[in-house]
C-alpha cells in the first residue's frame, strides 16, 4: 500500500487543497468514472423571481440554468458555498443564510470536454436564498446572460433546463435524466 501511494505522488497526483481544481486530464477521468458533488443556488429576488443564466459550457450548454458549481476535494460544504456564491454571484454568502431544498441527480450524456464515450453525473445539493442582485454585476464566465423569471415563466420556458425546473416541482428531488433535451 505504501509503495502504491509513493508511486502516485511520483506520477504527479498530489491531493488537491480545498477549493483547488485538478488538471483537466485528471478531471476528465474523474467525470468518466465517478459522480461529482455540486451545489446549485436557487436565488430568488424579494418579489419571488428566480435567477437563471445561459450556460456557456457543457453539460447543458446554451440552456438557462440556476448558478452553481461542483465541490472540490477536501472542501467542506460551507467553504464551497462561500466560494460558489462569490464566483457565481459576485458576493460571498454563508450557507447559514440559505435553505437546503434537497439532493438531485443530474445525469447528462455530455461532458465539459465534449469528449465522446462518457457523460456527466452530478449529485447536486440545491439551496435557496433570497438576494436582490444587479444583473450587470454578475460574473460572465459560466453564464453568457442572466434573466429573472417568475416560477411560472421558468416552468413554461423551453430554454430552461429540466434539471432547473425540477427544483420547483413537488417530486423534483429524484433522478432527473436529461439525456434527450436539446437547447433552443
Amino acid at each position: 500500500m505504501n509503495r502504491r501511494r509513493k508511486s502516485r505522488r511520483k506520477r504527479g497526483l498530489p491531493e488537491p487543497k480545498p477549493g483547488e481544481w485538478i488538471k483537466p486530464s485528471h478531471f476528465a477521468n474523474v467525470i468518466c468514472l465517478t459522480p461529482l458533488v455540486a451545489i446549485d443556488l436557487i436565488v430568488r429576488s424579494t418579489d419571488g423571481r428566480i435567477l437563471v443564466g445561459r450556460r456557456t459550457y457543457e453539460p447543458a450548454q446554451d440552456f438557462l440554468f440556476v448558478p452553481g458549481s461542483r465541490i472540490s476535494k477536501n472542501e467542506t460544504r460551507a467553504a464551497a458555498f462561500k466560494r460558489i456564491t462569490r464566483e457565481e454571484l459576485g458576493l460571498e454568502v454563508s450557507i447559514e443564510q440559505a435553505r437546503f431544498v434537497g439532493a438531485y441527480d443530474h445525469i447528462y450524456q455530455t461532458n465539459r470536454f465534449k469528449k465522446r464515450g462518457f457523460g456527466t453525473h452530478y449529485v447536486t445539493l440545491a439551496y435557496e436564498l433570497f438576494l436582490d442582485l444587479k444583473m450587470a454585476a454578475l460574473p460572465k464566465d459560466q453564464h453568457a446572460e442572466y434573466h429573472w423569471l417568475t416560477p411560472a415563466e421558468l416552468l413554461r420556458s423551453p430554454e430552461v433546463h429540466q434539471n432547473t425546473k425540477a427544483y420547483l416541482s413537488p417530486s423534483g428531488a429524484v433522478a432527473c435524466p436529461s439525456t434527450s433535451q436539446q437547447p433552443k
